[in-house]
């Protein structure tokens, strides 16, 4: 005699044409589907009988000891770019003395990522997840609070809904860099931004358009880019080709003002003789380089360490809050001084 195959959630999805997590949002009473296709799926599990012994009810209510963090940028970006690198490590680094991992995956859309968020949920992957590159009116907060997975923002503190945040004050981080070229004697400024959507983005251009105006500075432009070292060198080399071009320029990060750095020295101009250049997040890139770097700098793996704790303290259903970490601080380096005189 032939034994019969136990029916299970594959072969519900495959007759409902539906992923698994949408049967396991079905058949959990979790959101995530709509009416019809709930109904849809709760009659074929019962055509086909379906029914989840004991041990797989266990399984579903159990944690999976994970938490996720999906990003919504380019691959080749990512494997250059030292925040996300020591960002990561201070994750790690507290989720394995908690014995859990970090389930990472790297998305092209907004679309792809929520979806990643609903799988990675309706199938028990993770028990939270951790939000990057916050948007404005960022459409990720609503769907994470109607599926109500465990999550804290990177990033803030404004335009993070209900959900916890742990965010650096990067308006007063810009404002010190722009004094502070101010008082070397600098008049005309430019800064090399990073992709314009992201809310940290907008924050420092914004406060950058206004100590700039404040200082008497009626020159000073920003540029977008996308933290790429080819992008960073374009955007140098307009700015640097101008007829009335900066004798400042401030970076993103790290990655452009090295790009940048070398596109001043390809075009004849000393650094900081010509040209002073300030990168931000100051990774050891920063004094690898010559002249060495002056970077807006801060303990990036205690960032994402904290990140981690809130997150951990949101999934044991503990009290949690938005935590401003320590900011940005200003590293003079070789690569600023006073500007030369005409």
């Amino acid at each position: 005699m032939i034994a019969m195959k136990r029916p299970t959630i594959a072969d519900i999805a495959q007759r409902a044409g539906v992923s698994k997590g949408a049967v396991s949002y079905a058949l959990n009473g979790q959101p995530g589907v709509s009416p019809a296709t709930r109904q849809r799926i709760l009659a074929i599990a019962e055509e086909i009988g379906f029914n989840p012994n004991s041990a797989a009810r266990a399984l579903s209510a159990a944690t999976s000891n994970a938490i996720g963090l999906a990003l919504r940028r380019p691959a080749r970006i990512l494997g250059i770019e030292p925040f996300f690198m020591e960002l990561i490590s201070g994750v790690e680094g507290e989720l394995s003395a908690r014995s859990y991992a970090l389930t990472l995956q790297v998305v092209a859309t907004v679309e792809d990522e929520v979806a990643v968020y609903r799988r990675w949920w309706g199938e028990r992957r993770v028990d939270g997840v951790l939000i990057c590159d916050l948007r404005v009116d960022d459409e990720r907060i609503p769907v994470l609070d109607k599926l109500q997975l465990p999550a804290v923002v990177i990033g803030g503190p404004t335009h993070t809904g209900n959900l916890s945040s742990v965010w650096s004050d990067d308006a007063a981080a810009l404002v010190e860099t722009v004094e502070y070229l101010a008082a070397l004697g600098h008049r005309r400024i430019a800064r090399v931004g990073g992709l314009p959507d992201l809310l940290h983005t907008e924050i420092r251009s914004q406060a950058f358009a206004d100590a700039s105006k404040r200082l008497g500075m009626t020159e000073a432009i920003t540029v977008s880019s996308d933290y790429s070292g080819e992008e960073g060198a374009r955007a140098t080399r307009r700015l640097l080709s101008n007829s009335r071009r900066p004798t400042g320029i401030i970076y993103d990060n790290d990655v452009m003002a090295i790009a940048g750095l070398g596109v001043a020295q390809e075009m004849g101009l000393a650094v900081p003789g010509d040209l002073s250049i300030v990168a931000w997040d100051d990774s050891p890139l920063c004094q690898l380089v010559h002249p060495a770097l002056t970077a807006l700098g801060r303990d990036i793996p205690a960032y994402g360490a904290l990140a981690a704790r809130t997150l951990l303290a949101a999934i044991a259903h503990e009290p949690t809050a938005s935590f401003q970490a320590e900011p940005s601080r200003l590293t003079p380096r070789g690569s600023t001084a006073p500007p030369r005189r005409a």
